[in-house]
């Protein structure tokens, strides 16, 4: 389905695991988008209560009530797009049978009744797109070393697009099924891929020091994430051993032509949304900070979603709240043959929710920047 006319039937969508931070993002951003109607909602521990009950910031929108998939009446639904911002595991299973690959028992016995009407319900073009991690990794082997468990729907895994938007546009507009990268990934590798692929900077000794808001570690009941244990702290997790790093190396090596290993150390830090990563490179032999910025100020002056930074302009979570937009700036480190490269962006919006809707928007054909055209938050 593309835009034909000037007044296009609206698609429908469903969100698959709404009740969380990335759900609620989903929900916001789409109900301004003037193509998309939303149908279905789901989140099994919410099931049963109005979107109002769960997220009071969307009341008055007319939108349908939260339900377990599993009580979903798939029949006369006719899906065109399915957002699964469900956890790993559980979404390749869902992704699995939304994109007829298991036949009748598509996620457990539950639903094993309605499977008939399940699949007659999806039958046809519909797309997914998966902000999940089950399809980010193309080496199943790396996926089931990381995420703890064998891959369910390889065949599906080594269909999958990845869907940073700004590298994969062509591939996303023809696919079925596209990964959604990770917020931290997103950053990192919008302000690394230019410089890997033009050889500007090594492969070798990339370090990232990445930081990010609490709404990052998901809005489930953790002991961690109490206001009084984040609140007027910071503290790094996952070190050396965060499920992104495999991610970002992925993406890195295909840019460079070669793998390489980074060095990546997350830290959630007491805002409930932003994200900025510094990075420090060893600079190619000959080049300078300069020739970084320039190598990124021009591959990415057309892109309306990416800024590189004019010199001693330094990034920042403010210029990027509630927004679309990556921020990059380049310095020159004190070392001798070093640059350190700062990026910023929503870890919401162009970490998640977002970027799932410019991949939506290139999949039917609508303008990329349809619903995302709001600027940053400030103060």
């Amino acid at each position: 389905m593309t835009v034909s006319d000037s007044n296009p039937k609206k698609i429908r969508a469903a969100i698959l695991g709404a009740s969380g931070y990335t759900g609620a993002e989903l929900i916001r951003l789409l109900l301004r988008h003037p193509y998309v109607e939303i149908v279905l909602i789901t989140a099994d521990r919410k099931a049963g209560q109005s979107i109002e009950t769960v997220f009071p910031h969307l009341s008055g929108e007319n939108l349908p009530d939260l339900m377990a998939i599993a009580d979903v009446e798939w029949a006369g639904l006719e899906l065109d797009v399915v957002f699964c911002a469900l956890p790993h595991a559980t979404s390749q299973r869902i992704i699995k049978g939304i994109l007829h690959e298991t036949g009748h028992d598509f996620i457990d016995e539950m639903v094993i009744e309605q499977s008939e009407d399940y699949a007659n319900a999806i039958k046809g073009s519909v797309k997914v797109i998966d902000l999940s991690a089950d399809f980010r990794l193309r080496d199943a082997a790396i996926y089931a070393e990381w995420y703890g468990g064998e891959h369910d729907a390889l065949s599906l895994q080594k269909e999958a697009v990845y869907g940073l938007s700004e590298y994969y546009r062509e591939d996303i507009k023809k696919a079925r099924l596209v990964a959604c990268p990770g917020c931290y990934p997103t950053a990192a590798l919008l302000a690394l891929i230019p410089l890997l692929k033009e050889k500007v900077i090594s492969k070798d000794g990339i370090i990232i020091d990445a930081k990010s808001g609490a709404s990052g570690a998901g809005r489930s009941l953790k002991e961690a994430n109490l206001f009084t244990e984040v609140s007027e702290a910071m503290h790094p997790y996952g070190i050396a051993a965060h499920r992104h790093a495999p991610e970002i190396e992925q993406e890195l090596s295909v840019a460079f032509g070669d793998e390489l290993l980074i060095t990546f150390t997350p830290h959630l830090i007491p805002m409930n949304r932003g994200e900025l990563e510094t990075i420090y490179v060893n600079l190619s032999a000959g080049k300078t900070a300069d020739d970084l910025r320039d190598v990124l100020a021009t591959r990415y002056k057309d892109e309306q979603f990416v800024l590189v930074l004019k010199k001693d302009n330094v990034p920042t979570t403010r210029q990027v709240r509630g927004s679309n937009n990556a921020v990059i700036g380049v310095f020159e480190d004190r070392v001798p043959g070093r640059a350190i490269i700062i990026a910023a962006i929503d870890n919401l919006v162009k970490g998640s929710s977002g970027q799932a809707i410019q991949n939506m928007n290139l999949m039917f054909g609508y303008d990329e920047a349809t619903s995302l055209e709001q600027m940053a938050l400030f103060p």
